[in-house]
């Protein structure tokens, strides 16, 4: 039956095939001699393997593999450059080959849902045209910071992994507009989340967070789902201590923080000489009362934020937003919503 397809669509000249759906366990080689085949759907069947004759598609831009029995990204995948988008979901897949990921700098689309994939090799780097990266239900513990050289990513689904973090190197896509880490195991977020300026959708439910990063409600989201964490409740923490001994360490890193926010600054020009303590100071941040630096973070407090009310969403939830604020003097000021993080 699949013979009698392959010769009709050869003799029409076809730009689309479709053998999905066939109980077949082989791809006719005859399908090879469609070279100018831009469409080719091979899902819902028994393949385990691809003939290597395939890289003769050389204008395939289209490939759905999808719920075969795939073990291993077939090798010919690697030979198929015009590939724009491909479609592996549903197989018994367990990495992704670096030789196959060489061949696919064109692909918009990567599509490996419901595997068994538990590493992204650094070598995800060379897909560097991908608009969608799709990997839900596998078995990923890490996510390489190599992913932030996919600067045209607008989607990343990571539902449903073994992921506990996410590299502070996501936030450098600036074309991140939807973002899935839902059904993980995040017990936060990393912060600078404010360069994902473009992100409208966010969905980390059935995690562990406590709170979200600092700057959080200044995104402008359209969609946000955080069910099933462990948010901190409105429990009000007041200090006893009024003032705080800093370290010698401390005092010069602020002062030189200080210094450096003056243009023109003879620290700052000093600094490009010891590259290693400008590393150091770059951990720094700002005190989110007084807005003086500080080195060591000296306290962490939560806002709690408004969807609705701040974020112009329609949600009517309330969130908590990490805050640092860098002495209790600040801390025991009166007028302010920031609260003390209660320890369990």
């Amino acid at each position: 039956m699949a013979n009698n397809l392959v010769i009709r669509a050869f003799k029409a000249n076809a730009r689309s095939f479709n053998l999905s759906s066939k109980k077949i366990d082989q791809v006719p080689i005859a399908v090879a001699k469609f070279t100018s085949l831009l469409k080719l759907q091979l899902n819902n069947n028994r393949l385990s393997t691809l003939p290597t004759e395939l890289q003769s598609l050389c204008s395939l831009a289209e490939l759905n593999l999808g719920n075969n029995l795939f073990e291993e990204i077939p090798p010919v995948l690697g030979s198929l450059t015009s590939l724009r988008k491909l479609y592996l979901f549903g197989n018994e897949i367990e990495n992704l080959p670096k030789n196959v990921l060489g061949g696919l700098s064109n692909l918009v689309l990567l599509n490996v849902n419901h595997n068994k994939i538990r590493v992204l090799p650094p070598e995800i780097k060379g897909l560097a045209n991908l608009e969608t990266l799709s990997l839900t239900d596998n078995n990923l513990e890490v996510i390489p910071a190599e992913i932030s050289f996919l600067e045209k990513l607008t989607e990343i689904n990571l539902t449903n992994n073994n992921l506990v973090s996410l590299p502070q190197q996501l936030y450098s896509l600036p074309q991140l507009t939807k973002l899935y880490v839902a059904k993980n195991h995040l017990k936060e977020l990393p912060e600078g989340i404010l360069r994902l300026s473009k992100l409208r959708v966010l969905d980390v439910a059935g995690n562990r967070l406590t709170m979200f990063p600092m700057d959080f409600q200044f995104l402008q989201l359209e969609e946000l789902f955080c069910e099933g964490n462990s948010f901190v409740q409105h429990e009000l923490v007041e200090s006893v201590q009024e003032m705080e001994v800093l370290s010698l360490k401390e005092l010069a890193a602020r002062l030189v923080l200080t210094e450096c926010r003056r243009k023109p600054s003879f620290f700052c020009e000093a600094l490009r000489l010891y590259p290693a303590l400008a590393d150091v100071l770059s951990q720094g941040g700002s005190c989110a009362l007084c807005s003086q630096p500080f080195l060591t973070t000296w306290l962490e407090c939560v806002q709690f934020v408004s969807l609705r009310k701040d974020m112009k969403m329609k949600s009517s939830q309330t969130v908590p937003v990490r805050v640092l604020l860098c002495s209790y003097s600040c801390f025991n000021r009166s007028g302010h919503m920031y609260y003390g993080v209660a320890s369990v």
